[in-house]
């Protein structure tokens, strides 16, 4: 029996956002996207490095996201660097906006990554910023880890 090879799933890591934050909570989250938007995220043309999520009368939108313009597109050119719509329940929603008018809380993107029946999703997180003590300290757990693996010790 053949068996039809499943195309390969696109998963883009925002590897900043583990670094600078503390993800207390992650909620996965449907996104409004154009046609030639999906066509450069299968293409692997994201940034997610600057990206953050901002509360604007009780939905949640994402900035600073660059989606490149698909090349091959024709007269329906989208703008790279659009704020685009998170599609969340009410709960979660009311649950978040909580979280951000208490101290320091903020909504980031963690993962952008395509889900089972080929939709994209946008995993992000809430959580406080790390201080520069914290992050040498992971820094200092990551190295440890690499000479364990490694043989080192």
């Amino acid at each position: 029996m053949n068996k039809k090879s499943s195309p390969k799933k696109i998963e883009i890591v925002n590897r900043k956002a583990r670094f600078n934050f503390h993800v207390e909570e992650s909620f996965t989250a449907g996104m409004l996207l154009f046609g030639s938007e999906v066509k450069s995220i299968r293409n692997n043309s994201v940034n997610l490095g600057d990206g953050y999520c901002q509360l604007n009368d009780g939905e949640l939108f994402l900035k600073n996201i660059h989606i490149s313009e698909w090349n091959q597109q024709g007269f329906g050119v989208h703008e790279p660097m659009r704020e685009r719509k998170l599609l969340l329940n009410k709960r979660e929603l009311l649950r978040i906006e909580a979280k951000i008018k208490s101290k320091g809380y903020t909504v980031f993107p963690i993962r952008l990554f395509e889900g089972d029946r080929g939709i994209f999703k946008m995993e992000i997180g809430l959580g406080q910023g790390k201080k520069t003590f914290d992050k040498r300290d992971d820094l200092k757990e990551k190295d440890i880890k690499r000479d364990l693996d490694r043989g080192r010790f």
